[in-house]
């Protein structure tokens, strides 16, 4: 029976199910469209298919899936398509809120997806693969393949950004609870 769960099939079965909603929630912060995102999800998972008798073992698995989906959006962001097009608003579905306070945390988390998806493409995968991912410096670094300091970095520029634009925002104040 165990022989039957290693199967490629069920391996990746196995894998969409622990990290699809999480390459897919870090491909939509990447390329800024969820239909788009939605495809390019489905790419990962077949380039993840097709090359998972190749894994080394070398990184931890959700890395190696992860460098793959940050690959799939970086090939799709140089493509004509991107180049040419502008991508859809992606648009939060699920807005019911039954009190003023989730109301008000509701709006702040989406100003605040809003502003990580204006920020420059080198910082918004820094920022999606750190807080969003929740991986490591170290994770991030290889999955970019850059160094610790450069993730550090680019954390770094991106969050004086957020606060630059959070400080000129109207009831945005930068403090512990949202920074």
């Amino acid at each position: 029976m165990d022989k039957l769960q290693q199967t490629p099939e069920a391996s990746l079965d196995r894998l969409m199910q622990e990290y699809g909603t999480r390459v897919l929630r870090l491909v939509t912060l990447m390329v800024k469209d969820r239909d788009l995102a939605e495809d390019i999800t489905q790419d990962v998972f077949l380039k993840v298919y097709r090359n998972l008798s190749g894994f080394r073992g070398e990184s931890s698995i959700h890395t190696w899936i992860y460098r793959i989906a940050v690959n799939e959006c970086k090939g799709y962001l140089r493509s004509w398509t991107f180049r040419n097009l502008f991508p859809q608003a992606w648009i939060q579905k699920n807005g019911e809120a039954s009190t003023e306070n989730i109301v008000l945390q509701r709006a702040a988390r989406d100003e605040l997806v809003r502003l990580v998806l204006l920020l420059p493409p080198l910082y918004r995968q820094a920022v999606a693969l750190h807080y969003y991912g929740e991986m490591s410096i170290a994770e991030v670094a290889e999955v970019l393949g850059v160094t610790e300091g450069t993730v550090r970095t680019r954390l770094h520029r991106a969050r004086q950004l957020l606060k630059k634009e959070m400080n000129t925002g109207e009831g945005w104040e930068w403090n512990e609870t949202n920074g």
